[in-house]
This record gives C-alpha cells, structure tokens and sequence, in this order.
C-alpha cells in the first residue's frame, strides 16, 4: 500500500500553473491559475511564496505554438504573473528520459511491445471520463484494466519497438489526501500499467514522454510544494503518487478545485457563451472585476461578502475556503460585477480603462492626458459610469461626450421629436442657453424651464427633445450635468444643429 499523507511545512511554497497549448485560455485554466497565484501570492509577503509557469507541451499533434501567446497575454491581462518560467516540456525531453530509464532500472517499470490500442484511454490527461461527472471526479469510477506478459518479461509482441510503461503494484490500495475532498483510496487492481514514454518512431530509442511522468518530473525539478488544478485531474492523482513513490519522493500536497460549468449544470463550453478569457477582455470587462468574480466560483471567503478587491482576496484566500461544489458561470452575475467595479473604483483607477477604450475607436484627444482636460475627462466619465455596463460603451452609447461625429437613435427622434413643436422650441432653448453668462447646472436648468414655461408646455417634453438633441440619445445622465460636462458652445451647436434636421 501507497499512502500519501503529508506533513510538507508551509516555510516554503510552490505552486505551478501549467497550461497546454492546444487551445486558448479556457476560464476554468484561468480560475485555476488565479487560485494558484492567490495562494502563492497569500504567502509572499513573508517571502515565502513563489509561483512558476511551465507550458506542457509535449503533445506535438495538437500542440498550436501560436497560442502561447494568447494564454500568456491574458494570464497579463488578469493581473497574474510569475516568478519563475515560463519553461516548456518540450525541452526537457532529457530529464524525462532519464527519469523513466531509472524506473525501468528500479524494476518500476518494464518493456511494453503491445500496440498502443490495447491500452486505449488509459495515458492521457485529464481524464474525460471524469470532466462532467461528480463521482468520477473525486475518483469513484472503476476503470478496466489491461495487464500484459511483457511486464513479466515475455514481450507479447518480439520485434515491435516498445514503449516503456510503469508496472502498477498488483493489489492493495494508494491512498491519497487531498486539500479540497479529504481522504481517497484507490484500488491498484483499477490502475492500469500507464505509459511513461511512448515506442519510439525511426532510429530513436523511445518516444516523447506522456503526462503522467512529464508532470511528476517537472514538479520534483521545480519543487512543488502544492499542487492545486481542477478536480478533473483527481483520477490522475494515484498514479502520479505512485511515481513519486518510486522516484523516492515525498508527493506534494494535492488541492483540487471544483469544476466550472454552465447554467444548464453541463461543462462549461461554447454553447453558454465565451470560454475564451481574451474575449472577455475584448468585450470590455474590467480585469479585476473579473478576478473577484472568478474567485468566488468554487472560493468563498466565509462570509457572505461579494466585492473583494484583490488585496482583500490576497488576504482572504485560503484552501479551507475552496468548495466541493462545482461553480456555475453566471454571465449576469459577471456582468453585475463589471458595473460594481464601474462604480466603485477610485475615478482614476478606471481612466486608463476607458482612456484605451477610446483610442481603439480613434477617440482620444492627447489633450486630456493632463491638466484642465485631465480634469474634464475624469468628471465626464465619474457622469457616465453608473449607467455603463461594458467599457465600449464609453465609446458606443457614450460616443457623443467625446466626439461631436454621433448619431442620434431614430427611435428616440420618433419618440421625442414627434411634435410640431420641438423645432421652435429647440430653437428658443438654443438662443437662451447662448446668452447665459454663467455656465453650471442651475443655470441651465433655469433657462430650460423658462423656455417650457412660456411655450405652455411641460419641462420634461423639452428635455427629453433636448436629451436626443445634444447626445442622441433617450436615456443618458441627468441634463443639466450633461450640459456642464458639454459646454456651452457644444451644446447650443447641436442644438442648432437638430433645429436643421428638423425643418
């Protein structure tokens, strides 16, 4: 029997995110690495904490180099860094080899000449089998077992090249200890002889590694003290403690985390929307806002708070707090996140934001950058933000705050300039805002109602035309501090200029 209890001090941690390249940034990898780097980063203050990044990308069919990239920039764009790596398989192929040529040595390994289709399902990570369901995630599911003679030295198939497979202890339990789901044990007879490295192809000796060394090796070199990724990975953890144990080293603690899926409790996949993390930040979403609502899929700090800053989650993350439970993606609940952190920040926190927003849409004026027009932006966008849900809507629905090329919604004019009287009145208003001498809200508000006033009509007819008007708009912030943030001049242009549209 195999037994993995851990005594591993907490003087050093860690951790490892450790992405494959054969797909974009998924948000469950990136829930993933946010816990890791929340754990790392908890314990870096005492300088005892460290996170590394290695790209396992030893699976050349399918491995897509270009997407590298994508995983690294939207690990940046989440705010999550490392401290060491980024480090690749597949260029480690060396310690991999030698590390199943010692197996091999010790007697833990031996010689397989089965073709590989015998072995079918049993070799790679993570296990499909166990990615949608609750029992088989926690490592519950029997699986069929295939021994063979070669790994008594009768080779099934003389002359094939082999591959090199670890030999499973025949009977008896591994036991593991996990951080997130407690004690398991799993019966050897219900592991299979997993391959280490595969047959080699032409004149090579044997082939790439597989994960389950690749993964063990990695981490003994790296010296992981935690491994924490998602629960789909709990069927894998037997045989990478059985390697551990054969390598003669301690396993490191094993945390999995829940997994993510969608409304409909399914996996999470492209049929609920984006699973992309780099289309969430193309669609607009404030990379923290979208950290503190990743964090609390599968996470909770033990109270019932929600809006958790990052310091707040640095200081409140712990392993204890992870759920069993898997996380259901709420694309409301994100977006309600996104406009909590519109709201709540400090106004210059958000200013890059909507700053970067506006320079894709060709909307930036380097006038704002500083002084008196630094000090019109931040309290144009401080007006504008709790009505904004995505930061292109700084440049969409906003467009008119910041650019006098904006189209006024035909549905608005057909609601609100519907009257025979809009145009003198818009004309009126025009004339009496241009001879105001004092430009702020009670000025403004004065002169509007006045014109209403003496046209016999009711204030709110003018200032909804008056609304559609100046940004186009049916809904928009209060008027008058509209007006303000225009100016004088921009407002009785425009003004003027519907009084044209209208004749």
């Amino acid at each position: 029997m195999t037994d993995t209890t851990t005594n591993h001090s907490e003087s050093a941690v860690r951790v490892r995110f450790a992405p494959s390249p054969t797909g974009y940034l998924h948000v469950g990898g990136a829930r993933t690495a946010l816990f890791n780097w929340l754990y790392a980063r908890g314990h870096a203050s005492a300088g005892r904490g460290k996170m590394i990044l290695r790209i396992e990308d030893t699976d050349a069919e399918r491995n897509k180099p270009e997407l590298v990239e994508g995983i690294i920039s939207a690990l940046a764009w989440l705010g999550i860094d490392w401290d060491e790596g980024p480090f690749y398989q597949s260029q480690r192929t060396a310690l991999y080899q030698e590390a199943a040529l010692k197996l091999l040595a010790s007697g833990h390994a031996f010689l397989c000449y089965c073709p590989a289709e015998k072995y079918a399902g049993g070799d790679h990570a993570p296990d499909p089998a166990a990615a949608g369901d609750a029992k088989a995630s926690q490592g519950s599911q029997a699986r069929r077992v295939t021994r063979c003679s070669c790994r008594d030295g009768n080779p099934s198939t003389p002359g094939a090249k082999p591959a090199i497979r670890f030999k499973v202890p025949m009977g008896g339990v591994t036991k593991i200890h996990d951080a997130v789901f407690g004690d398991r044990e799993f019966s050897n007879d219900e592991i299979e002889d997993f391959v280490l490295l595969r047959s080699a192809k032409g004149t090579d000796d044997y082939g790439p590694s597989m994960y389950q060394l690749g993964v063990v090796v990695d981490d003994i070199d790296m010296r992981i003290t935690h491994v924490i990724r998602g629960a789909d990975h709990i069927s894998n953890t037997p045989k990478q403690v059985l390697l551990y144990s054969a390598l003669g080293v301690q396993p490191p603690i094993f945390a999995h985390v829940p997994l993510i899926l969608g409304p409909d409790k399914s996996r999470l996949s492209k049929r609920h929307g984006a699973t992309d993390v780099n289309l969430y930040r193309s669609e607009g979403f404030l990379p923290e806002a979208f950290r503190n609502f990743l964090a609390l899929l599968g996470w909770s700090p033990g109270s019932d708070e929600e809006f958790l800053r990052t310091p707040d989650l640095l200081q409140k993350f712990s392993l204890a707090g992870v759920s069993r439970t898997n996380g259901v993606f709420n694309r409301d609940k994100l977006e309600w996140f996104n406009t909590q952190y519109l709201q709540k920040l400090p106004i210059e926190e958000i200013l890059p934001h909507v700053e970067a927003e506006l320079q894709r849409h060709n909307l930036w004026k380097a006038e704002w950058a500083a002084g008196e027009g630094h000090t019109w932006f931040a309290k144009t966008v401080d007006l504008l933000r709790p009505r904004v849900r995505l930061l292109p809507d700084f440049a969409t629905w906003s467009r008119a705050f910041f650019s006098d090329d904006f189209p006024r919604d035909p549905a608005a004019i057909a609601k609100f300039w519907k009257d025979d009287k809009t145009r003198p009145l818009l004309e009126k208003l025009a004339d009496a805002l241009a001879a105001l001498t004092a430009w702020n809200h009670d000025a403004c508000d004065h002169a509007t109602r006045k014109v209403a006033e003496e046209a016999g009509v009711k204030a709110g007819v003018l200032i909804n035309a008056t609304r559609v008007a100046i940004v186009g708009q049916a809904v928009a912030p209060p008027l008058f501090d509209t007006m303000v943030v225009l100016g004088q001049q921009r407002v009785v242009t425009r003004l003027r200029d519907a009084v044209t549209q209208l004749s």
